[in-house]
């Protein structure tokens, strides 16, 4: 009965301190206080040679505070959860010593202490175990049951006031960061003077060593690093979000408690505008408390850093206006008073900071800005714009961008120069798609305009020049020269000796459709004998080009002809035929040249010969599409006969017989006549020709005197056959 009441006293005895102690774990304002607090009451109270509090951080169990035990206490901690008893955070008294075989390790540690007899009371709020506090006796000290409960509810008193300290904590390191924020950050600071002082704050508040921050962009829709920053940093200065909006497959620690890194987000009107990154914590990791302390001040600084940000960009792009306008000035001013595009695409790469090229409408270069860059790169991005002259042209009138193939990431950027609804050329900047704002773009698109201007000046002098060009060579086409001086010095402005020997040309455009009326027809001929003309420029810059009339007149120089005239000309008709001319459909061209120019008058005298010419093409050698006046003998002359009936009769009377022998039977004879004709009477000659024996030909040539009843070996004779063969070649042949 003694012993009862001794045992009870002790329990009650117990009791009332456990009690005593709860109400004053309240009072406490730092979690350091209330657990130092908490070892010592159990120390004084109870007999013990180990007392310490062990928490739970993540999946391990690490010791806050303890009293007793060895030096080699400390050292066997940290201790995996799945290493321990699985009720080790639940139970007090039963601790299952061992798990399908394995023993518990802080079992094991405990023995290393020579603990024979201890017992945990487990920290637990509502459901949540937080951990627990152990105390161990070296000698056996038996347990009694009845305290279990006590310590149990002393237990959820313990985890209570810990989570109540840490609450105190962190309202008191809120106050004191809203006061250091008083004192600190200003409205209307600069950006990276308010970045130093968030990122110093982080740290001074979590106790990292380091701190950086990334604010989104949202027009390139990437985080791009801000600094300044804290500590050693080594992290890219963009990441770019893709289609992957989920921030933790940016940031792998975001908003992850017990790691040595943590990242949260800065958020503005449910938007976050960037992420707060911390790493190298002095001592433990990152905790709850932390992302919640660091959610309150980032919710007060992230207004800050995004309206700073915003006043930054307004500034920028304000200046950028100023600038954009002062260039604009600058260009249109090179407009009234350059003569050239160079000076108008120095301006425009300076303002971009990217090399640019000016193509005319085929694509061949005629100003750039290099930017530094080398020429071999340079001419390797000319390569590459013409290797795709024919892409850029389906698009018309939109702009295209190319990849970079000369090994950088920038991509090439083509906009077409239009001027009064024309396309006039490209113009090329290698830069990144998305480096083209708002700004950027107005700025191109005044250039563009500039651009179109000069192109449509330059016309304008060109097409003056022209006019005075072809004023004057008309001059040289006319029978009667009356001031020779004056056209001497005209084409001494133009740097045409007129008195080196040349060659005339004489073009047709011959169009599909005919029946079109005759202002369109006209327009449509003058557009494709522009692309002509500039095409056979870059062909052949020696070329002159006029009009007269109908008449699309080349006259180039005899020097040219270096591989025999005919082959000369052969080709260049052949290169106009394939020609991709844009504006009409082209069914023929036919070309006719003239004679050999010698003085000032055999100007008009060829221009005539390459007129006759041509009419003879186009009316009889439509095949050939070509001829020169000298291989065409008597057919100038017959071409102009002015009664065609007179021809059908000259024709009747030579070749009607042969024609008609026997129904068509003489073929033969019409064909050997010819042959012996055209070889003088050569009877070698023209078996040779026919390929028959001489006999053969013995036998035809009696049957034809026979049939036209005329002497053929007389020369009158024969030169009527002549110009009967030749007649019938003009009039039946084709």
């Amino acid at each position: 009965m003694r012993n009862l009441s001794k045992r009870d006293r002790l329990v009650e005895k117990l009791e009332s301190h456990l009690r005593y102690s709860a109400r004053h774990l309240i009072k406490f304002d730092s979690l350091e206080e209330t657990l130092q607090y908490i070892i010592n009451s159990f120390w004084v109270e109870l007999p013990c040679d180990l007392v310490a509090i062990i928490l739970k951080e993540k999946d391990v169990l690490k010791p806050k505070v303890w009293k007793g035990g060895s030096d080699q206490f400390e050292k066997g901690f940290p201790i995996p959860l799945n290493r321990c008893s699985t009720n080790i955070l639940e139970e007090g008294w039963s601790i299952e010593k061992t798990r399908e075989g394995i023993q518990c390790d802080f079992h094991k540690l405990m023995t290393e202490e020579n603990i024979s007899t201890w017992f945990t009371v487990p920290l637990k709020e509502d459901i949540t175990s937080i951990g627990f506090c152990v105390v161990g006796f070296q000698n056996f000290v038996p347990l009694i049951a009845e305290t279990e409960r006590i310590f149990v509810e002393f237990g959820k008193d313990i985890a209570v006031s810990i989570k109540l300290a840490q609450n105190k904590e962190i309202e008191k390191k809120k106050m004191e960061g809203l006061t250091w924020f008083n004192d600190n950050l200003y409205p209307g600071s600069p950006i990276e003077p308010l970045v130093g002082k968030v990122v110093e704050m982080a740290c001074m508040a979590t106790g990292a060593a380091s701190a950086y921050i990334y604010l989104y962009d949202q027009r390139q829709n990437c985080f791009s690093f801000q600094p300044p920053h804290k500590g050693v940093v080594d992290v890219p200065n963009k990441i770019w979000v893709g289609n992957h909006y989920n921030l933790s497959e940016h940031f792998p620690f975001f908003e992850r408690v017990g790691e040595n890194e943590l990242t949260v987000p800065l958020v503005v009107n449910l938007e976050t505008i960037g992420i707060l990154h911390l790493a190298d914590k002095r001592s433990g990791v990152f905790k709850e408390e932390d992302i919640e302390l660091l959610e309150f001040f980032t919710t007060h600084v992230a207004t800050l850093l995004e309206n700073a940000r915003l006043y930054e960009i307004e500034i920028d792009l304000k200046h950028r206006l100023e600038t954009v306008i002062e260039h604009q000035q600058e260009l249109v001013k090179q407009t009234l008073d350059g003569e050239g595009f160079d000076a108008i695409s120095h301006t425009l790469g300076h303002l971009v900071k990217h090399p640019i090229i000016l193509f005319d409408r085929f694509f061949r270069p005629v100003s750039y800005y290099k930017l530094e860059m080398e020429e071999g790169i340079f001419q390797d991005l000319i390569n590459q714009v013409q290797n795709h002259r024919e892409h850029v042209k389906e698009m018309k009138k939109r702009k295209v961008w190319l990849n970079d193939l000369t090994g950088e990431n920038d991509g090439i950027g083509i906009w077409p120069v239009v001027g009064g609804g024309d396309l006039l050329g490209y113009l090329a900047i290698r830069m990144k798609k998305d480096q083209v704002d708002d700004v950027l773009r107005l700025t191109i698109e005044h250039a563009l305009n500039v651009y179109a201007i000069q192109f449509i000046k330059q016309k304008l002098v060109m097409d003056t020049k022209e006019q005075v060009k072809d004023s004057f060579i008309n001059k040289l086409f006319e029978e009667t020269i009356e001031d020779e001086d004056q056209l001497i010095e005209y084409a001494n402005l133009f740097n045409w000796n007129l008195f080196a020997p040349h060659r005339i040309g004489i073009l047709s455009i011959q169009l599909a459709d005919q029946k079109m009326n005759l202002l369109d027809l006209e327009a449509q001929k003058t557009a494709i004998w522009e692309q002509v003309k500039e095409f056979l420029t870059l062909h052949d810059p020696d070329i002159i080009f006029t009009r007269r009339g109908d008449d699309f007149i080349l006259i180039v120089p005899e020097s040219k002809a270096e591989k025999g005239m005919k082959a000369y000309w052969q080709s260049l008709y052949k290169y106009i035929c394939q020609l991709n001319l844009q504006g009409g459909d082209v069914q023929k061209i036919f070309l006719g040249v003239g004679g050999k120019t010698e003085k000032l008058r055999d100007y008009y005298f060829c221009y005539k010969q390459a007129h006759h010419a041509r009419n003879v093409v186009i009316h009889h050698l439509q095949d050939e599409g070509f001829a020169l006046f000298e291989d065409l003998g008597a057919y100038t002359l017959l071409n102009n006969l002015k009664d065609p009936l007179i021809a059908n009769l000259f024709i009747e009377t030579y070749l009607e017989p042969l024609l008609h022998y026997k129904d068509g039977k003489g073929a033969d004879l019409f064909t050997t006549l010819r042959v012996y004709i055209y070889n003088n009477g050569n009877w070698k000659k023209t078996m040779e020709s026919l390929f028959i024996h001489r006999s053969t030909l013995r036998y035809r040539m009696e049957r034809i005197r026979d049939i036209l009843e005329i002497d053929i070996d007389h020369a009158e004779n024969r030169l009527n056959l002549m110009m009967a063969y030749k007649l019938y070649d003009l009039y039946y042949s084709h």
